[in-house]
């Protein structure tokens, strides 16, 4: 018999008596000031915010973004920011390909972690999240959750669809221990959270 077969052998016959699954109704990690929370959160992995109280400022923050100014390709699915690509018009997600900057809605943020759970809802191409060089994401700053149990509690995925939480621009740090942001996907995330 060989040594593999042994050692596939004794992991078979090796049976764990069940456990109960632990109960997920805890005092969960909150926080005092959730956007202080999500701000630092989202800082720490490379991204950045800003708080506003109107929906009429977010053009102004997309406007102060450096890498704005010199955005040859513009998607936006925010009313109060204009772009120049149309999604609705690329037929292949990989004509996205040299887009410098998107401005998209958010659903909400988790002030754990600073990420932001986005959909497709309403976009065709959901690559678009991935593929620009800078995200700038806008959700409602009253819908910043404490942790990613209040999280998921939020979630309702009643039909076959796309979402994903995002916590700052790319990044890596498999190349010689040394972090590289923006190495697969956006080289920035800019959150703008409106109200208060």
């Amino acid at each position: 018999m060989s040594s593999r077969r042994k050692i596939l052998d004794a992991v078979r016959s090796r049976t764990l008596p069940a456990a109960e699954l632990p109960s997920l109704s805890q005092a969960w990690i909150t926080y005092e000031d959730l956007a202080k929370q999500f701000a630092a959160a989202l800082e720490f992995v490379g991204g950045r915010s800003a708080f506003v109280d109107s929906r009429g400022e977010i053009a102004g923050v997309v406007a102060s973004h450096p890498a704005f100014a010199a955005a040859k390709k513009v998607v936006s699915h925010v009313g109060e920011v204009s772009g120049n690509v149309d999604l609705s018009a690329v037929a292949d997600p990989h004509e996205l390909e040299d887009v410098d900057f998107a401005v998209l809605p958010g659903k909400f943020g988790v002030a754990e972690n600073g990420a932001v759970w986005i959909t497709d809802e309403g976009l065709r191409h959901r690559a678009i999240y991935f593929i620009v060089q800078h995200l700038v994401l806008v959700i409602d700053a009253r819908e910043i959750v404490n942790n990613m149990h209040e999280a998921y509690a939020r979630l309702s995925i009643g039909a076959a669809g796309f979402g994903a939480f995002l916590s700052g621009p790319s990044k890596t740090a498999d190349i010689e221990q040394s972090l590289v942001i923006g190495a697969h996907g956006p080289r920035s995330m800019t959150v703008i959270c409106v109200g208060s």
